[in-house]
């Protein structure tokens, strides 16, 4: 029997052992199942097409559903060492002088704090927790889009706060995702909110992305925008070197604190 008669049980098999254990090699699946090496990237290629797994430079990387979020105030504590390395390196790529948009959520709270020592900064943002972290420094120019308040994410989204993006632009934009994947791009949970991420996306001359090694590997429901779309990302060092690797190839700046 030839190898394209045994395709489809075959990628069924390579699925399951990288559920199993998390990434395969080109040459592990080669090994596994006495297939030649374009076989075995054509069996990868067509499971990356269909969105089971995310393809990486000589193998592939199982791909997770990203669990239900949490309300901002208790995801405080995860990943609260690597949140804040991230907050500080992030933080450090801030020029005086320069105009901030910050997002919400727990990892961009960070950098909120990392610039509270700053001063001769136009920080911009829709997050009532960056607002409560930075309202009282007057070096600071504090500007505040409202809009429908989501108080599970103390964050403000909706047509009015997209109406007001539509009119700002600054240098640096730094915002944080629910889930990355190398196939399906970044991805949020709550639709509106990621109408608003999207806007966000557009009001910076660059765009940092700030998030922990958790969401590497995962898709959550609603698409938010391409990798392509954030010129840094700033993570920690827990992140695989495989998806550093494949996001340095696209031309994406990786910075692991």
């Amino acid at each position: 029997m030839s190898e394209f008669a045994l395709t489809p049980e075959r990628q069924k098999q390579i699925l399951a052992l990288l559920n199993q254990h998390g990434s395969l090699s080109v040459a592990e699946v080669v090994e596994r199942f006495s297939i030649s090496e374009a076989t075995a990237r054509r069996d990868l290629e067509s499971l990356a097409s269909q969105g089971k797994i995310q393809r990486v430079h000589g193998g592939a990387i199982a791909i997770q559903k990203a669990p239900p979020e949490l309300p901002v105030l208790e995801r405080q504590s995860e990943q609260a060492d690597e949140k804040w390395r991230i907050g500080k390196a992030a933080a450090a790529l801030v020029p005086d002088g320069a105009s901030v948009f910050l997002g919400s959520g727990t990892t961009v709270l960070e950098v909120a704090r990392c610039l509270r020592e700053r001063s001769n900064l136009t920080i911009i943002t829709n997050s009532l927790s960056v607002v409560n972290t930075l309202a009282d420094l007057p070096g600071l120019n504090l500007i505040v889009i409202g809009g429908m308040f989501r108080s599970s994410e103390l964050s403000f989204t909706g047509h009015l706060t997209d109406q007001v993006l539509a009119e700002i632009h600054v240098d640096i934009v730094f915002m944080g995702t629910r889930a990355i994947s190398l196939q399906q791009g970044l991805t949020n949970d709550y639709l509106p909110e990621t109408m608003t991420d999207r806007a966000i996306l557009k009001v910076g001359q660059k765009v940092v992305l700030v998030t922990d090694h958790t969401k590497f590997g995962r898709v959550a429901t609603a698409f938010l925008a391409p990798l392509e779309s954030v010129h840094t990302i700033v993570t920690d060092t827990g992140t695989p070197e495989e998806y550093v690797s494949e996001l340095e190839s696209r031309g994406i700046t990786v910075l692991c604190a």
